[in-house]
């Protein structure tokens, strides 16, 4: 029976090899955020033959869709014998619409139900829509921008950046108040990303005022198109910080790639807003499998 582990930084070389042959864009298939969000639903990772296979167990089991390349067949018996060891069904999440007729080829309709939650469908856009900002659409984005203080500075973020930056979340999250797990999570993904920083892949860029830090964002290459933001952090008291840190990072970063995926909504209608602002150009609908 397949066994479980907490993934570590030793873990990338296989990993990042699986992920490419499955070359999947949404955001929760790159191994710098596997690693960095483990503790929001206490997710573990294992390796059946050429699948990279996570699952979390907060609240019962409930994998992801595996990457990789193999006998899907196989991988799912694996998977359902550890579920039922745990005496939870088998439930599988992150399952893509050109996915669903693998489940319709291999099982019987009435053995399992689909549902979903548009607020895990990852935002994806072209890297030159957000660079560029053209066109009438974008009139009030290129407005915005130009409200941004003229001694404010953008540039790539490097290690001398980092403890600058980990202060700036720090703080951020002292003023809102730790309130909810997932702001407890989300700080220690923060904290994971600047201490492996390099050794994980990882790029980002820092909008600085008079030298004090008033935006930050960290990404990652997802797959072989398409660049994922994880982290995104500014002032929303300094007109044009959030909008001038997304766009400088799509033009600096984001060059080489034809997408760039700013990832979920996670339900949340001011976050669904903002997203919505900047005209996906389409979204990764994800959907969730459980069988009966």
């Amino acid at each position: 029976m397949i066994e479980f582990k907490t993934i570590a930084i030793s873990d990338k070389p296989w990993i990042d090899s699986l992920l490419r042959l499955s070359d999947f864009r949404g955001c929760e298939y790159c191994f710098a955020n596997n690693m960095a969000w483990r503790r929001l639903s206490d997710t573990k990772i294992t390796r059946y033959k050429d699948f990279y296979i996570s699952c979390s167990f907060d609240g019962g089991v409930r994998f992801t869709f595996p990457a990789g390349m193999g006998n899907y067949a196989e991988a799912f018996e694996e998977m359902r014998r550890f579920s039922e060891s745990c005496g939870s069904p088998l439930v599988i999440g992150s399952v893509t619409p050109d996915k669903l007729p693998l489940f319709e080829e291999l099982f019987s309709p009435d053995s399992f139900e689909v549902f979903t939650d548009e607020g895990s469908w990852d935002y994806v856009y072209r890297q030159q829509d957000l660079a560029s900002l053209a066109g009438k659409k974008y009139h009030a984005k290129r407005n915005h921008l130009k409200k941004l203080p003229v001694d404010c500075v953008y540039s790539a973020m490097t290690e001398k950046d980092f403890d600058d930056c980990i202060t700036y979340a720090a703080n951020a999250y002292s003023r809102s108040g730790y309130d909810d797990f997932s702001k407890i999570c989300e700080q220690f993904a923060i904290n994971t990303y600047f201490s492996n920083f390099y050794e994980l892949g990882l790029t980002g860029g820092v909008l600085r005022q008079g030298g004090r830090v008033i935006a930050f964002t960290i990404g990652e290459r997802i797959n072989s198109d398409t660049l994922g933001v994880h982290i995104e952090k500014a002032d929303a008291d300094i007109p044009g910080a959030y909008p001038a840190v997304n766009n400088f990072f799509a033009s600096s970063a984001g060059k080489g790639f034809e997408y760039v995926n700013r990832e979920e909504d996670m339900g949340i209608e001011g976050l669904r807003k903002a997203k919505r602002s900047y005209y996906p150009v389409f979204m990764i609908q994800k959907y969730t499998v459980k069988f009966k």
